[in-house]
């Protein structure tokens, strides 16, 4: 029993409960120019009205007090209304920052919803400010009326009425009665705010299908920037890996080739940092992206001649006219085949990759085959997202890829059609 008294005192008085009755308290000292505006138009314009500095009947006060609320719900439409509540419901009721939206009303619903919430607020308010100034001294009153005795001053009041004669020892036990409701009307207000708060001020389903679709958004932004830095930047190290190896077995003994090397280093760290510039454009929101253009299968012979410089041997067929081929299959075909030379020279090392391009009316097919040696490394960890990236840029086109080993000879196939519209 003491336990259960303790935590019902907890929450009634406790530090969370007094922050939402202050939030209360604000509630009814913000609804009291709208209270003085309706009750000057009521009392100029309302026959038989009374104004309110002329002690008017509880009728007219009561009358005031629901008229007063339909301006502070054209008041809650305005935009800024929602974040600065947000700001007072998360500090004083303790509602999760994560559950409210405390930027701007960008919707109508969202108005509505905030306008719903502001004069919920001011209602609530303003019951639990008109009690907390009223309840306490007459709750003090009837606490020392049985001091006074039957008197002629006791009698003379609303109270002695009530409680007269033996009547007297039930004053503090309504003055204490009186105090609880207004504590209990208190917390029962603050926890009924604190739990339409989420639902009034929280982001409509507008506002989460437009944030999940931005997720989206930047989540697929961030897959392509990780699919272009790990194929072109991922290529190139690879790349300049193999040929200052190669350069470092053979530097005293052939220089020649080693002067080769350096050079195919030099020229596929140049390449290199220009698609990193291309790539690094993407994120650049204060100034203009990088005007290099993505590599295509245009220059599909410099990337070549770059994985040859690197020890690799591709025979390559292509038919002519790949200039000719939709910008964005290009594209994305020039970064299949580089991804799939580069795995070639990581895992599979020197051998021979054949490299075959068809194209017909309707689609462009890549396959890269080469064998896979016994002796080959391990993967290393963290590896294996090249073959994941060629995946996804197939089925953003709307194409397919598929990958797999067979009587020891690795393939990679990838169709890509011409016409498909990207994802």
């Amino acid at each position: 029993m003491t336990a259960a008294l303790r935590r019902l005192a907890g929450a009634t008085l406790g530090h969370r409960a007094r922050l939402r009755w202050v939030h209360l308290l604000l509630g009814g000292a913000l609804l009291m120019p709208y209270y003085l505006l309706t009750s000057t138009v009521v009392s100029v314009f309302v026959p038989g009205a009374v104004g309110l500095f002329l002690r008017p009947s509880v009728a007219w006060q009561f009358a005031t007090f629901a008229l007063s609320l339909p301006p502070a719900a054209v008041m809650g439409l305005y935009p800024l209304v929602r974040p600065l509540t947000a700001g007072a419901v998360r500090a004083l009721c303790g509602v999760p920052r994560e559950e409210l939206d405390a930027r701007p009303s960008r919707s109508w619903a969202a108005r509505g919803r905030t306008a719903t919430w502001h004069v919920l607020h001011l209602l609530a308010g303003g019951i639990v400010s008109g009690m907390s100034l009223a309840a306490p001294p007459a709750a003090l009153y009837l606490l020392v009326l049985p001091l006074l005795g039957d008197t002629g001053r006791a009698r003379d009041t609303g109270w002695g009425l009530f409680f007269r004669g033996p009547g007297l020892a039930l004053a503090p036990v309504a003055g204490l009665g009186l105090l609880a409701l207004v504590v209990g009307t208190s917390w029962a207000a603050g926890t009924l705010l604190a739990r339409c708060a989420p639902v009034l001020l929280g982001p409509t389903a507008a506002d989460r299908l437009a944030e999940a679709e931005q997720h989206a958004m930047r989540l697929a932004l961030r897959n392509r920037l990780a699919r272009e830095l790990h194929d072109s930047v991922g290529h190139a190290l690879s790349a300049v890996s193999l040929q200052a190896s190669a350069a470092r077995r053979v530097l005293e003994s052939d220089p020649e080739f080693a002067r080769q090397a350096l050079a195919a280093i030099e020229e596929t760290t140049r390449e290199a940092v220009g698609e990193l510039d291309t790539v690094l454009g993407l994120l650049r929101e204060d100034g203009p992206a990088s005007s290099a253009p993505a590599p295509t299968l245009a220059g599909l012979d410099g990337l070549l001649q770059r994985t040859r410089a690197a020890g690799g041997t591709v025979d390559c067929a292509a038919p002519r006219g790949l200039e000719k081929i939709p910008p964005v299959v290009s594209r994305e075909a020039y970064r299949i085949v580089q991804e799939g030379l580069s795995n070639a020279l990581r895992h599979a090392g020197p051998v021979p990759v054949a490299l075959r391009i068809t194209l017909d009316d309707d689609d462009l097919e890549v396959t890269l085959e080469n064998p896979v040696r016994p002796t080959a490394a391990h993967r290393r960890p963290g590896g294996g997202r090249g073959l994941t990236g060629i995946a996804e840029r197939a089925r953003l086109l709307r194409g397919s890829a598929a990958s797999g080993e067979r009587d020891g000879v690795w393939r990679l196939s990838v169709r890509l059609p011409l016409r498909g519209d990207a994802r």
